[in-house]
């Protein structure tokens, strides 16, 4: 890992017939755009870039079907998506406004709080509980993505949800 960069790679799958399915192979945060947090959610973090690389439904509308890579950050309160291909070549960059997201962030980091919280001290009913509510934020907020990404990137809800905590990741710097 280079420095400035927080990356995870996996190995390319193919569909049959030698086509590539058109997916994420690399993911990189930009680290000017993190801070460094509780370890629960370094932890978690951690797990959605390696859960993201090993399956994945990543399209760049109006490209062809390949291997690409992501580079996500936040710049003057926008989130970017910069895709380049694997070779490098850059594919697109899209530009989000983080307010749509703001809320539904804000809502999930509360719930996480109470999550990391519970699972030292609460009773196992008691997780469960906070642990569904957690969820279901979550698949709120991966929805809302999916939305604001319609027309630009092709993906499925896992790939949303997976993306989701890495925006969470870097929303509260940027």
């Amino acid at each position: 890992m280079t420095q400035g960069q927080d990356k995870a790679t996996a190995p390319a799958e193919t569909t049959g017939g030698g086509d590539l399915r058109s997916r994420l192979i690399d993911v990189i945060l930009d680290e000017a755009s993190i801070s460094r947090s509780t370890p629960d959610i370094e932890h978690d973090r951690a797990v959605a870039i390696y859960d993201l690389i090993e399956e994945n439904t990543f399209h760049p509308v109006g490209q062809g079907p390949g291997r690409y890579i992501l580079r996500l950050s936040v710049i003057e309160k926008k989130l970017v998506f910069e895709i380049s291909s694997e070779t490098g070549r850059a594919v697109a960059t899209h530009v989000l406004s983080l307010t749509p997201l703001r809320k539904i962030v804000r809502d999930y980091d509360m719930i996480c709080e109470s999550y990391y919280q519970a699972i030292r001290h609460a009773t196992p009913s008691q997780i469960e509980a906070i642990d569904m509510g957690r969820r279901g934020v979550h698949n709120e907020g991966s929805t809302i993505l999916m939305e604001r990404l319609e027309g630009k990137i092709e993906l499925d809800l896992q790939t949303a949800r997976r993306l989701f905590t890495l925006v969470y990741a870097l929303h509260w710097k940027g």
